[in-house]
């Protein structure tokens, strides 16, 4: 790329915030290799984004001159948006383009319907934390070994709402996070992450979540291993001592619409009998009936965590069965922790955590196939005697 003309520093009366377009891209890897000496966004990346990708980019102008930008990626089925990239050109800082380019970004997130801006940032770099923490960005946590250069970065989060500044969302609990090791353990791990929060003494580990997988697999299901199905993962928790509370639409085998085979069919019967004929001999609640989000608000008012069966299609645009740990409700959203992470570099566990998805838009996810099953389970700890 040819280098670009030094410009006066611009009056900062003069600051405009508009969207990128494809014509701004050698302004924006000016800014680029200016502020930052690894992890720079490629000509490729900004045309990919600007053009094709679910995300939204702000520059700053000031007297024709572009002097910074920002990047905020959306999320497929949340209200969950992630500040990718922001960067103001070193020699034009001091205009206030930082704080009019962040206040720009929210507003959009808004528009977008995002509840929540979540970023990371490399702690050495002073003037961006500062500049976050001002705004109202507080620390989620820690993402280590995040750059090219091996530094870890911070993990900061804003509510774009009247409660900017809480620990975690207000209506959410504490749930520790694990993530799924394997394309078919979802469920696993979001039963490993309910029975942790219920008993801190269960040891998060491979091995507990392949033995649960084990437990709980239906054999067959869509193509590859087989996922883990509702009275399976019941099962699984009420031998370890949980008090377990099953809500079905559907008294039949799930998921057998999901394989062609009449001999895979057959087996996923047999495992639905087996596990059925289980459960009758044990105190799992079986209630054949869905669970309104207002349950699940209340479940966990009342102390349980549930675990809810999610058509994936709204949030990575396949479909199969995928299973999240409920953390919590407010007036709007529903707060999950997906244990898939998945994709490029730009998805992390931070961006899974407390994932608010709006109510009407989980009313629809939280539903599988042509026979529409609605599962999920309530896991309690049991009084101590």
């Amino acid at each position: 790329m040819p280098d670009l003309p030094a410009s006066p520093r611009p009056d900062a009366a003069a600051l405009v915030i508009r969207p990128a377009t494809t014509h701004d891209i050698p302004h924006l890897l000016r800014i680029e290799s200016d502020s930052f000496a690894t992890d720079r966004l490629t000509r490729r990346r900004f045309q990919h984004l600007l053009t094709r990708g679910h995300a939204r980019c702000l520059v700053a102008m000031a007297e024709d001159r572009l002097v910074g930008y920002g990047l905020v990626l959306f999320h497929g089925g949340t209200s969950l948006a992630r500040l990718y990239s922001f960067a103001i050109d070193p020699a034009c800082r001091g205009l206030g383009a930082g704080r009019r380019l962040l206040a720009a970004i929210e507003a959009t997130a808004r528009e977008e319907g995002c509840g929540y801006l979540r970023l990371e940032v490399r702690p050495d770099n002073d003037v961006a934390v500062a500049l976050y923490r001002r705004h109202g960005y507080r620390e989620f946590g820690v993402y280590a070994d995040y750059y090219e250069d091996h530094t870890a970065a911070l993990r900061l989060e804003k509510l774009l709402g009247p409660d900017a500044g809480a620990e975690q969302p207000a209506g959410a609990r504490t749930v520790p996070y694990y993530r799924q090791t394997l394309d078919f353990t979802c469920g696993p791990a979001a039963l490993m992450m309910a029975m942790k929060a219920l008993d801190p003494t269960v040891d998060l580990s491979r091995q507990l979540e392949l033995r649960l997988w084990r437990e709980s697999t239906t054999i067959f299901m869509t193509s590859g291993h087989g996922g883990c199905g509702p009275h399976g993962l019941a099962l699984a928790a009420w031998r370890r001592g949980f008090a377990v509370d099953l809500f079905l639409n559907d008294e039949g085998p799930p998921f057998l619409d999901s394989v062609r085979s009449e001999e895979k069919k057959e087996v996923i019967r047999l495992v639905h009998e087996d596990f059925t004929a289980i459960i009758a001999g044990t105190d799992i609640t079986l209630n054949h009936r869905p669970l309104a989000p207002a349950d699940l608000a209340g479940a966990v008012d009342d102390g349980g965590i549930p675990i809810v069966l999610i058509s994936s299609y709204r949030i990575y645009r396949e479909k199969f069965p995928h299973w999240i740990v409920v953390t919590g409700a407010d007036d709007t959203f529903i707060y999950a922790h997906d244990p898939l992470v998945s994709g490029p570099h730009h998805q992390s566990d931070f961006d899974r955590i407390h994932m608010p998805i709006p109510k009407k838009d989980f009313e629809h996810m939280a539903r599988y196939g042509k026979a529409q099953l609605r599962a999920s389970l309530i896991l309690r700890a049991r009084p101590r005697v």
